[in-house]
């Protein structure tokens, strides 16, 4: 009499059992099942989708701001104060060559720029006590000084008395006060000192920056400041970047417009300089080129 075994699993199961095996034996279970055969893979865990996240302060990119070396020449406040003069600067400008040097992030200007927003300009600026100068970022105690310094310096030049005025008595006096400042430019400048009447210097006022000829030059536009601020007379001066003062028969003929042009104005040409280097310079009136 023959005893009959175990009846045979299904196929399904014997394979179910086999991945079971594999799994407590620590074995890699395959994902898909092979060709013809109808188990079914055990599914592991779905993967995790990455999640966007914004970067954070550690990882993200710093914006890189140019220093001023950085800046074309002709963009630095020093160099435009040397070539064009003071006038020609903003208030962030000069603010920013007191400072002569930034904080991490910022240049000068723009640390000045952030100053004067802070206070309201540069009259708020002006007000502000030294210790609170002393807080703002990128404000050491030197720079406060030297900030406070000039704008007292600033407060004490507006409020000369007139008898503190210079006054001009010779061609020599003029020359003086224009020949440190206006030697070294590399183009020409044109100036006009207005007087009153007591030939004391009152304005200075730029004209023109470029070539000085007549065809340039027009005797309206170096007349209006002495028309706006009731001035007497006037002292013209330009500069020759080659430092001869030689005046040229252009600087002749400009002479002789602003004289005939300030006689209709009654505004009186006392002269005409002509600034070169190594403290030379041409006096027209002493001449007599000009003025007939």
């Amino acid at each position: 009499m023959t005893v009959a075994g175990p009846p045979a699993e299904p196929t399904d199961l014997v394979a179910f059992r086999a991945e079971l095996e594999r799994i407590i034996a620590g074995l890699p279970v395959p994902s898909t099942a092979p060709s013809g055969d109808k188990s079914v893979a055990l599914a592991g865990p779905e993967p995790v989708q990455p999640v966007d996240r914004a970067p954070s302060p550690a990882t993200a990119q710093v914006s890189y701001q140019p220093t001023i070396l950085d800046l074309p020449p002709c963009e630095r406040p020093r160099e435009r104060l040397r070539e064009h003069g003071p006038r020609y600067l903003n208030n962030a400008e000069l603010v920013a060559i007191l400072l002569r040097s930034g904080v991490a992030g910022e240049n000068a200007i723009s640390v000045a720029i952030r100053i004067l927003a802070e206070f309201d300009g540069l009259a708020g600026l002006a007000r502000v006590g030294y210790a609170e100068l002393c807080q703002q970022h990128g404000l050491n105690h030197a720079k406060s000084s030297e900030i406070m310094a000039a704008l007292e310096l600033g407060r004490r030049i507006a409020s000369l008395a007139p008898e503190e005025r210079a006054q001009i008595s010779c061609p020599q006096d003029a020359a003086s006060l224009l020949t440190a400042e206006m030697a070294p430019f590399v183009q020409e400048n044109l100036v006009v000192l207005l007087l009153n009447t007591r030939n004391q210097v009152v304005a200075r006022r730029t004209i023109y920056i470029g070539t000085v000829n007549s065809s340039a030059v027009r005797p309206a536009e170096v007349l209006r400041p002495a028309i706006r601020e009731n001035a007497p007379s006037i002292i013209v001066a330009h500069n020759h970047p080659s430092g001869d003062p030689t005046p040229s028969p252009e600087d002749i003929s400009v002479t002789r417009d602003l004289a005939t042009a300030g006689r209709l104005m009654d505004i009186e040409l006392l002269d005409h300089l002509i600034i070169g280097h190594g403290g030379r310079f041409t006096s027209l009136k002493e001449q007599r080129l000009g003025f007939d």
